[in-house]
């Protein structure tokens, strides 16, 4: 089971290299679930809209690079919950093999699914702290954000009632 706070809620901190798309819908529902947030970014807080926004507290990486963000959120995570309609491409297949090179647990999930107890039991099975989410971004997946926020806050609401 994910470790619980003195409140009893999850200490569950959510981490993601804030990019649009699954990356800040991550970030934006854990938010509101109350979860702790953070993650690496690239140098500069770069993304593909601009600077990603002051209110989202990831640390920048030394290089501009998203395949350096990218390493070190698997390298420093427990697991990895990728959303993804399809075959991982692009960064999301790059997350992909990052996980395996780091011989880190990662499950890629449709954020389309409502299968939330496969995912909690995964998530029970690794007993991490610290959980990295990733997908595609916004122009990869025209729908990414909203499908990923909306499934995301599905799974947190049931994490946290979840006895």
């Amino acid at each position: 089971m994910i470790a619980t706070s003195s409140d009893n809620s999850p200490s569950l901190t959510i981490v993601s290299g804030g990019q649009t798309g699954v990356d800040r819908a991550a970030l934006d529902a854990a938010m509101t679930a109350g979860l702790e947030v953070g993650g690496w970014c690239p140098k500069g807080r770069r993304a593909e809209d601009g600077p990603i926004p002051d209110g989202y507290p990831l640390i920048e990486t030394k290089c501009n690079k998203y395949r350096t963000r990218t390493r070190w959120n698997v390298r420093d995570s427990d697991a990895t919950l990728i959303l993804c309609e399809g075959e991982p491409t692009g960064g999301t297949l790059l997350t992909v093999q990052f996980c395996k090179q780091l011989n880190k647990p990662f499950l890629i999930v449709s954020p389309y699914s409502s299968d939330f107890e496969s995912v909690l039991a995964w998530l029970s099975d690794h007993k991490g702290k610290i959980l990295n989410i990733a997908g595609p971004i916004e122009r990869e997946d025209v729908p990414a954000y909203q499908a990923a926020h909306e499934w995301l806050l599905q799974l947190f609401s049931a994490l946290i009632t979840k006895p």
